[in-house]
């Protein structure tokens, strides 16, 4: 059966809202790029135009949620289309989560001054960290491109590497000597490391919400507070 206007132009502006929520995740990868060339390099400069340039992924953010409500306004999806623009909400304001942390990151390294003391081992963690948070990015939004919940699935074991190098990262500052100003630039770091763990953490959730579309329930692929049920199904 042949779709009407009414519904074709609902179908059209859904598939044009997705390419604009994933393509917000592209502005992340330039922005963790940015932020992470702040941090290898202390670049005060840079770190200041990671910051400004912020305002394009919450301008994207805005003009996707208003978008969604205008559509819901205007429509009444249901089933699998309902399941998208549902979806779409929580994956955009993941995405806007994820560019807030590359500006906290651009905001510690100007603290630690321009010239600060550095330590090599930190320092390589943090990067390997960052090559792991860019993979999880782009892993993510190609998941929710092919509903591939396999793929979405698959981001739990980067998040886990993650995770572990946020853990050693921690260890690795408070062992690092009794000189104040390499204390302060490791607390510093520190910090860094932890904006890396969310943005791992945002991208598992993106990929929570591709299952949801693909299957139609929500699971927590990693549930920290019931790790009896996980995987599995949502408790309601």
């Amino acid at each position: 059966m042949p779709q009407t206007p009414a519904r074709q132009q609902f179908q059209d502006e859904l598939a044009q809202l997705e390419i604009q929520t994933l393509g917000a995740l592209d502005m992340v990868c330039q922005a963790l790029d940015r932020a992470l060339e702040v941090v290898a390099h202390q670049d005060v400069e840079l770190a200041s135009m990671v910051i400004a340039d912020d305002d394009r992924i919450d301008g994207r953010y805005l003009e996707v949620h208003q978008g969604i409500l205008s559509l819901l306004a205007l429509q009444a999806p249901v089933a699998g289309d309902l399941r998208i623009v549902a979806a779409l909400l929580h994956v955009i304001k993941h995405v806007e989560r994820m560019g807030d942390q590359c500006v906290n990151m651009a905001k510690l390294v100007p603290l630690a001054g321009h010239e600060p003391p550095a330590d090599d081992e930190l320092l390589a963690m943090i990067s390997r960290m960052g090559e792991l948070g860019r993979s999880l990015v782009e892993q993510c939004k190609l998941a929710f491109e092919r509903r591939d919940a396999d793929l979405a699935q698959d981001l739990v074991r980067q998040d886990d590497e993650i995770d572990r190098l946020n853990r050693a990262c921690f260890n690795r500052a408070l062992d690092i000597g009794d000189d104040p100003d390499v204390r302060e630039w490791a607390m510093h770091m520190m910090l860094v490391a932890r904006c890396l763990e969310r943005i791992g953490d945002n991208a598992v959730d993106i990929g929570e919400q591709t299952a949801f579309v693909v299957t139609g329930l929500f699971r927590e692929f990693e549930d920290a507070s019931h790790p009896e049920l996980a995987p599995g199904a949502r408790r309601t």
